[in-house]
């Protein structure tokens, strides 16, 4: 059985996993809305993952014998200035995302739980994975932003992003 800390920071987690897919969410249809279909593509994909990332949690806190405790999730920023705003969101949406994973790891550590620090790994990796994605985007758009034949070539390329597995 499970840690009653451990399950509530976990169901925490998985309500800051559901927030991040529904901001995507919000980013994709931005940006169909915008003509940008690559870019919509890219922020769907993100959404389906961080759905998936939540559901992974799920299972592990079912698994485990905890109770899922579901939270509120407000609604999206979904108006944006440009591209570059909703990159710049990713961004700091991720890095939060890798500091909450972070400190759920060392509660677990603290607390001497091996099962949960070893399912946490994948996230931990996950979220470099994440942050270089993003940020890689970002420093793009950045430096597309004021060219639209550069930007029109990154959308083209974000359309090409395959579905990934749920592993």
């Amino acid at each position: 059985m499970i840690k009653p800390e451990i399950a509530k920071a976990i169901n925490q987690q998985i309500n800051q996993e559901l927030v991040g897919s529904y901001a995507y969410l919000a980013m994709s249809t931005y940006f169909e809305y915008e003509n940008l279909s690559g870019f919509a593509h890219w922020c769907m994909m993100q959404h389906d993952e961080e759905r998936l990332h939540a559901m992974r949690l799920i299972q592990y806190l079912l698994d485990r014998g905890g109770r899922i405790e579901h939270q509120p999730i407000a609604a999206p920023q979904s108006e944006f200035t440009c591209s570059l705003a909703v990159f710049k969101l990713a961004m700091a949406q991720e890095e939060a995302n890798t500091h909450s994973i972070n400190e759920l790891y060392s509660l677990a550590s603290a607390a001497h739980d091996h099962a949960t620090i070893s399912h946490l790994q994948w996230f931990v990796d996950e979220q470099v994975e994440e942050e270089k994605s993003v940020g890689e985007i970002l420093s793009l758009v950045e430096r597309a932003q004021n060219d639209v034949n550069a930007m029109l070539y990154l959308n083209d390329r974000l359309a090409q992003r395959p579905q990934e597995s749920a592993e």
